[in-house]
């Protein structure tokens, strides 16, 4: 119990150590992308820093994976470095019992990440996505005169831009019959949201399509029965792998109910899984290869253990960003780099111990 204290101990340490060098670092590259739009509309100085900051949980998610590497090699490497190692192994420690530590570690790590996604992280990107939208004097859309569009079984509504979260503007609404030709056609300057299910449309041009003859009608004001909440439309209008997993799986199962297209929030969905597949994975490998060369420099296993980092997270982004262009099964893209990965650590396990 005491060599899994001690053991742990400086786990958490490295950790801690991986954190602080990872994350500052992250962090100023999103800081440099951020002080580019410093001067437009009334984004400042300021704004950039508490916009970036605000995305520190997320980039936390993000880079978990190789805390648990370069922590545990920063960990383990110090040990083997000071010749602790050896003397735990003649003490009577086995490598198994050592790297119970690191593992329990990592659990603790991914409870962490796990209530950041959920309940932290979602929330501070988009306020912080917001936040800087208002600043810049941008609307929240999913492409330059775009707009956001979505559907349901029997109406395709389209969302010029959100002035914010209870009113929009630019509002189409095409309504389909049940044989699903257009049937009318209605055109809003704006839309008030006022609950769930009932938005006022203002300055309305509502035209019929019947078999011989189209009808325009002009009205001020028109109440229309919404199947989108003020829920759903901030959903859409937040990106995929900025929304919690309870988000994710409802707005997937919205999409799929409606037959529009899912793969890329269902692959945000999946690859949150996939990214404590691969944290398990990083804190695997990181045992057998400090145990693997025991007498090698801390620094040369930290610069390895960087490039190995590196080569994986790369090669994720490539795998997923490829097997979305593609159209392969989400869950597969997402499962497999980690899946992958974790049977490679347990072949060096077995191999080295």
């Amino acid at each position: 119990m005491i060599i899994y204290r001690y053991v742990a101990h400086q786990v958490l340490i490295g950790f801690i150590i991986s954190t602080a060098v990872l994350l500052p670092l992250f962090s100023f590259f999103d800081l440099l992308d951020q002080l580019d739009d410093v001067g437009r509309g009334t984004y400042h100085v300021t704004d950039a820093f508490l916009y970036t900051a605000m995305l520190l949980p997320r980039r936390l998610i993000q880079i978990a994976p190789f805390i648990a590497l370069l922590g545990t090699v920063v960990a383990l490497g110090k040990l083997a470095v000071n010749s602790e190692l050896i003397a735990l192994r003649v003490a009577g420690a086995s490598p198994f019992r050592i790297s119970l530590a690191p593992l329990s570690i990592g659990i603790l790590l991914l409870l962490s990440v796990a209530i950041l996604e959920q309940f932290v992280a979602p929330q501070l990107q988009h306020k912080a996505i917001t936040y800087r939208a208002i600043a810049l004097e941008q609307s929240a859309e999913l492409g330059k005169n775009l707009g956001i569009w979505t559907r349901n079984e029997q109406n395709i509504l389209r969302i010029g831009h959100m002035l914010n979260a209870q009113r929009a503007a630019d509002i189409e609404i095409l309504h389909l019959d049940k044989e699903g030709f257009l049937h009318t056609h209605t055109q809003a300057q704006y839309a008030n949201i006022i609950n769930d299910d009932i938005w006022k449309l203002s300055n309305v041009i509502v035209r019929t399509f019947t078999d011989d003859q189209i009808s325009a009608i002009h009205m001020s004001s028109l109440n229309w029965s919404s199947f989108l909440n003020p829920e759903d439309i901030l959903t859409l209008t937040k990106p995929p792998e900025s929304l919690s997993p309870l988000e994710l799986l409802r707005h997937v199962e919205f999409l799929r109910s409606t037959g529009q297209d899912a793969d890329s929030y269902a692959l945000a969905l999946w690859r949150k899984v996939g990214s404590a597949l691969m944290t398990i994975a990083m804190l695997l490998l990181s045992i057998p290869f400090v145990f693997g060369s025991i007498r090698t420099g801390l620094s040369n296993k930290l610069v390895l253990a960087a490039l190995i980092g590196l080569a994986v997270y790369l090669l994720d982004q490539i795998i997923a960003n490829a097997g979305l262009i593609l159209r392969l099964n989400p869950a597969f893209i997402a499962l497999a780099p980690g899946l992958v990965m974790i049977l490679l650590a347990n072949l060096w396990l077995r191999r080295t111990f």
